[in-house]
C-alpha cells in the first residue's frame, strides 16, 4: 500500500516540498513572471527619472541620482543580512516591497516637483536599499528551488531584458499629465505580484522557528544557519572590481544615448541592451563548455561590456552594438557570479550571501559612474572604454597563463 500510494520516480523529480505539492517549473515561474513585473515597472519610472534629469541637469545630474542608486545597493547588503537573520522569507519580501514601492512614488513626485537634488538622491538610495534587500531574497528563492547557474541566469537575463523593454517604453512615451500618471501607477503597483508570491516563500531566518508551509530544517542545517555567514571576500572584490572598470557606460547608457544621438536613440538602445540579455543564457552555456575558470571568464565578460563603446559615439549603429554586448556580457557574469556563490553558500544564508555579491558589484558600480563623466564628456567615452578592456583583456590573458601553467606542473 505505502508503495501504491508513494508519487511515481518521473514525477518526484519535477515535485518540491512546498504546500500543495506546487511543482519546481511552477514556482521557478511564478519568481519569474513576479519579478519580471516589477522589474518593468522599475525600469519605465527609473527611466522617466533619468530623461527629466538629464534634460534638466545633463550628465551630471543623472550621475549623481545614479551614483546614489548604486549607494543604496551597498547599503543593501548589510540590512538584507541583519533582516535575514530575524525574518522569514515572506515577511522579508513584503517589509521591502511596501517600502520600496512608497519611496518609487515619493522621489519620482519630489524630482517633478522640483524638490532639492541632495533630498531627492537622499531618498533614491533608501529606496534602492529596499529594492535591493527584496532582490536578494527573490534570488534566494530561486535559488532554493533551483540552485543551478542555467536557472540563475535566466533570472538574470529575464529581469534585464525586461528592464530593457520598460526603459524603451518610457523613452517613447510624451511627458504630459496623462502619461505620467500612468507611469506613476505601473511604478507604485508593480510590486504587487512580489508581494503575492512571498506567500510561498522557502527561505527562512536563521535561528527563528520554521514556518508551516516551509521546509524542515535538519540539525545541520539549523547550526550551520546560526553559526553566521562566511563571505567569500575574493570573489566579491573581484566582481566589484569588474564592474568598477566596465560598467560605468553601461549604467549611464540613457544619458549617453541622449548626448550623443538625441532622445530618440534611447529606445533603440534599451531594445538592442534587451536583445543581448536574451543572448546571455546561450552564451554561458557555450562559454560553460570551455570549462575556463572565472578567473578568465570574468574579465572577458567585462570586455563585452566595454568594447562596442569604442564605436557608440561615431554612430548610432555603434550604440545599438555597445548595448546588445553590454546587455549579454552584463547579465552573464551576474548570473554566473550569483550562481557561484549561491551554490557555496551555507544554507540559511544566501539571501545575505547574494546581497553583498549585488552590493559588491554595485560599490564597483557607484565609482564608475561618478567617475565616467569626470574623465570624458559622452563624445569621448570610446577612449575610456579602450583602455578598461586593455586592463580587463591583459588581466583574462595572465590568468589564463597561470591556468595553463598549472595544468603543465600538474601532468608532469
Amino acid at each position: 500500500m505505502a508503495a501504491a500510494d508513494a508519487p511515481a520516480p518521473h514525477r518526484s523529480r519535477h515535485r518540491t516540498d512546498l504546500t500543495g505539492g506546487r511543482r519546481r517549473a511552477g514556482r521557478l515561474r511564478e519568481l519569474l513572471v513576479s519579478g519580471v513585473v516589477d522589474s518593468f515597472g522599475l525600469s519605465l519610472g527609473w527611466t522617466l527619472f533619468n530623461l527629466v534629469a538629464t534634460r534638466r541637469g545633463g550628465l551630471e545630474l543623472a550621475a549623481l541620482f545614479n551614483a546614489a542608486m548604486l549607494l543604496g545597493v551597498v547599503l543593501s547588503a548589510p540590512v538584507a543580512g541583519r533582516l535575514a537573520r530575524r525574518l522569514h522569507g515572506r515577511t522579508l519580501l513584503l517589509l521591502a516591497g511596501t517600502t520600496e514601492a512608497v519611496l518609487r512614488v515619493a522621489t519620482l513626485a519630489a524630482l517633478l516637483s522640483g524638490v532639492d537634488s541632495r533630498i531627492v538622491a537622499a531618498g533614491i538610495t533608501l529606496m534602492h536599499v529596499a529594492a535591493y534587500t527584496g532582490f536578494a531574497a527573490m534570488r534566494a528563492e530561486v535559488a532554493a528551488v533551483d540552485a543551478r547557474p542555467r536557472a540563475m541566469t535566466r533570472y538574470a537575463l529575464s529581469i534585464a531584458a525586461v528592464e530593457a523593454a520598460g526603459a524603451g517604453v518610457a523613452a517613447l512615451l510624451p511627458l504630459h499629465k496623462a502619461s505620467t500618471a500612468v507611469v506613476f501607477t505601473v511604478y507604485g503597483l508593480s510590486l504587487l505580484p512580489t508581494m503575492l508570491t512571498a506567500r510561498r516563500a522557502r527561505t527562512f531566518a536563521a535561528g527563528a522557528p520554521v514556518l508551516p508551509g516551509v521546509r524542515h530544517l535538519t540539525r545541520v542545517e539549523r547550526r550551520c544557519a546560526e553559526a553566521g555567514v562566511r563571505l567569500p571576500l575574493p570573489v566579491l572584490a573581484a566582481g566589484g572590481g569588474i564592474m568598477l572598470l566596465s560598467a560605468g557606460p553601461t549604467l549611464l547608457s540613457v544619458a549617453l544615448a541622449t548626448e550623443l544621438h538625441g532622445p530618440h536613440a534611447v529606445a533603440g538602445a534599451a531594445a538592442a541592451f534587451s536583445a543581448g540579455c536574451l543572448l546571455s543564457s546561450w552564451a554561458v552555456d557555450r562559454v560553460g563548455r570551455l570549462r575556463l575558470p572565472a578567473a578568465v571568464v570574468w574579465p572577458l565578460w567585462g570586455v563585452g561590456m566595454l568594447i562596442g563603446w569604442l564605436l557608440a559615439p561615431a554612430h548610432v549603429a555603434g550604440l545599438f552594438a555597445a548595448q546588445v554586448l553590454s546587455g549579454l556580457s552584463m547579465t552573464a557574469f551576474e548570473g554566473g557570479m550569483d550562481a557561484r556563490l549561491a551554490h557555496a553558500a551555507r544554507p540559511g544564508t544566501v539571501t545575505t550571501v547574494l546581497a553583498w555579491s549585488a552590493s559588491t558589484r554595485a560599490l564597483g558600480s557607484a565609482v564608475a559612474v561618478r567617475t565616467l563623466p569626470a574623465l570624458a564628456a559622452a563624445p569621448a567615452v570610446g577612449a575610456v572604454a579602450g583602455a578598461a578592456a586593455a586592463v580587463l583583456s591583459v588581466a583574462a590573458l595572465l590568468a589564463l597563463a597561470r591556468t595553463r601553467t598549472g595544468h603543465a606542473v600538474a601532468g608532469r
